[in-house]
């Protein structure tokens, strides 16, 4: 039990710090070293560690990325962005159009896809139009992470959370639907009234990083992009009627879009996030060598002696948001989600672990994968969101949108 503990520990300590302590480890290395070390020393069988990486969930996730990557090649992406950040509006309109762009587009298609593809174009016509890009950027990111919490397929930790506790796709929009539809005005006023006089740079400054913005003329793929939403309306009606299962609809999905005579399948899989994937099996395979010891159990039953009923879901929405933040939001559901797959309530325990690790992301740059990419990217392009910049603007929508978000699940119950 011992060895097995260390494992799990040493897995779970990369997943807050983002790599492995002394080594130049990631998250998803640590993740199949753990599960690999597990295997080598006993701790879980090949045979207990194959079946407890959940193929249902893991083919969800891989063909619905390869449905948000056949927009990204299609050029739809680009071409949003370019027409969301050239409408000849106020900077105040302006940022409730990106707000509204980011939480849209994340609820239906893959939040984190969608950050990365439509980022790079953000900056670069804020900054021709002479503008701050630091509140365009935080209400885009801010946006996606409480809009894509209202789907089943607004990220993978809600998709994760719906298959396991097998939560239909109109169950789980009426339970975190309009939470996340509320938060992107709250998303926008608090930015709006933090950046009040602050929209625009002094022309030397934007001069200064101008030359790094990308010069690449948009084309828009109108027939690729037609047939990539006509599948992703098949695929939401396929979801509510919930006549198949969720992972055949998203994979034969993801094959009819890699049958094509334009787009080359190999760039539609060069958008899909193996690393995620990866790291998704092997944290199936840590958890599932825990729950071999029996430790989780102890531990459930200590939580419920100390008045923390991970049954209850406010409970759940405070745990799982604190959580979120210090080991990220896919572990924390993987981690929390073997607790919960007894609760009768399901769909308010979706809610609640949706909500909470969607909401309380936005605090800190590394509460969500969103927030990484957005500042990574923001800096090739030598605009600067420091920590400060961030939990500035992140701690008052995080707090607003869990203080509204709580009120709900407390209807709820």
């Amino acid at each position: 039990m011992d060895t097995t503990l260390f494992f799990f520990l040493m897995v779970y300590v990369a997943m807050g710090l983002g790599k492995l302590p002394g080594f130049n480890v990631d998250r998803t290395g640590a993740a199949l070293i753990g599960a690999m070390a597990m295997m080598a020393t006993g701790c879980i069988s090949p045979e207990e560690a194959w079946i407890a990486v959940d193929y249902r969930t893991i083919g969800m996730l891989f063909g619905l990325m390869v449905v948000s990557g056949a927009f990204t090649e299609s050029g739809f992406y680009a071409w949003t962005a370019q027409k969301v950040a050239t409408l000849s509006v106020g900077p105040a309109a302006l940022l409730a159009v990106f707000v509204a762009a980011g939480g849209g587009l994340s609820a239906v298609l893959t939040n984190d896809v969608v950050v990365v593809a439509m980022t790079p174009l953000l900056v670069s016509v804020t900054l021709t139009r002479g503008l701050n890009p630091v509140p365009f950027l935080l209400g885009f990111c801010f946006a996606a992470n409480t809009g894509s919490a209202g789907t089943l397929i607004g990220s993978p930790q809600n998709m994760i959370a719906a298959q396991e506790l097998n939560i239909s796709f109109t169950g789980f929009l009426s339970v975190a639907g309009l939470p996340a539809l509320v938060s992107l005005p709250i998303v926008w006023g608090i930015l709006a009234w933090l950046y009040r006089g602050k929209w625009t740079l002094p022309a030397s400054e934007t001069q200064l990083l101008l030359p790094a913005q990308s010069e690449t003329a948009v084309v828009l793929n109108v027939p690729e992009t037609c047939k990539a939403a006509f599948i992703t309306i098949a695929v939401i009606t396929a979801f509510v009627l919930g006549v198949w299962s969720k992972e055949l609809v998203a994979l034969t999905a993801a094959a009819i879009l890699l049958l094509n005579r334009k787009i080359s399948s190999k760039d539609v899989l060069k958008q899909v996030d193996a690393n995620l994937l990866l790291l998704i099996s092997g944290l199936f395979i840590v958890n599932a060598g825990l729950s071999k010891t029996h430790l989780p159990q102890h531990l459930l039953h200590e939580l419920n002696n100390w008045g923390i009923d991970l049954s209850n879901p406010l409970a759940l929405f405070a745990t799982s948001a604190g959580l979120s933040n210090i080991i990220g939001n896919n572990p924390t559901v993987m981690l929390l989600v073997p607790f919960l797959q007894s609760a009768h309530n399901a769909n308010a325990i979706g809610a609640a672990l949706a909500l909470g690790t969607g909401f309380f992301s936005n605090l800190i740059i590394f509460g969500s994968l969103a927030g990484i990419i957005v500042v990574e990217q923001a800096a090739r392009f030598g605009v600067k969101i420091s920590f400060g910049t961030f939990m500035r603007a992140g701690t008052p929508v995080s707090l607003a949108c869990m203080a509204m978000a709580a009120l709900w699940i407390i209807f709820l119950q």
